[in-house]
């Protein structure tokens, strides 16, 4: 199992920093907005690089060359993640209506498919996984949002839950970013730190999920874990200073 203490101790080392220095998070959150952004796209193959993507969400430029469906997506996500910022300052259970106003924001409100359960069979590229019929989608995510958590640590909890959204996939597009979203609404709520999973991790990303699926239950969520504290042990090295 991962080293929970270990995580709980660097939070803890995180917490004592605060109240944080208002210009020193602004300058970080302003930055790791734009990554955040940049990254869950980039590993769904969005071809705007971080540099790019700033430009449109600071300046709203259009990158030559690039196609408009990128463009959009990532003032679409960039919309999302305001609303999880937002919704990470009231302490609760993710809601249904939380996941589906979050879809909504990913694919965009004139999208027919956003904010919307799929009536459609998928397919994910590069997987073994064959998510289930779509008949039986509403029932999945009955039993997910009706599942008890309470005993996981919250790193383990964010894991679980990003992992059975991208199992069941219960959207016909969107899943993968609407996921790394619900994980850091719920790692924020808890008090952690957002995670960033770069496109270059995208194979070990994939293959966790994978070994999670097909024999390593616990595989998900240690490769989450470590991920974590990856990223406190950024922002220590960022804030202590």
């Amino acid at each position: 199992m991962p080293p929970w203490s270990q995580l709980n101790e660097k939070k803890t080392r995180l917490d004592a920093l605060r109240p944080l220095r208002e210009s020193s998070i602004r300058s970080l959150m302003e930055a790791l907005d734009v990554e955040l952004v940049y990254s869950s796209n980039a590993v769904e193959g969005n071809t705007l690089t971080l540099q790019e993507t700033s430009a449109v969400l600071l300046h709203g430029v259009t990158v030559a060359g690039k196609p408009l469906k990128d463009h959009l997506e990532a003032v679409n996500l960039a919309s999302a993640w305001k609303h999880v910022k937002e919704l990470a300052k009231v302490s609760a259970p993710l809601s249904e209506k939380e996941l589906l106003e979050l879809h909504t924001l990913v694919l965009g409100k004139d999208d027919p498919a956003a904010g919307h359960y799929r009536s459609v069979p998928v397919f994910i590229r590069g997987s073994k996984h064959v998510p289930p019929n779509a008949r039986i989608v509403p029932e999945k995510m009955e039993q997910l949002f009706a599942m008890d958590r309470t005993g996981e640590h919250a790193v383990e909890q964010a894991a679980n839950l990003h992992e059975a959204l991208v199992t069941i996939h219960p959207f016909v597009d969107g899943n993968g970013r609407t996921a790394r979203l619900v994980m850091n609404l719920l790692l924020m709520r808890a008090g952690f730190p957002p995670l960033r999973i770069q496109p270059e991790h995208r194979a070990a990303y994939f293959t966790a999920l994978d070994e999670c699926r097909f024999g390593s239950p616990k595989a998900y969520v240690e490769w989450i874990a470590a991920q974590a504290e990856a990223e406190l042990d950024f922002w220590l090295g960022a804030l202590a200073s």
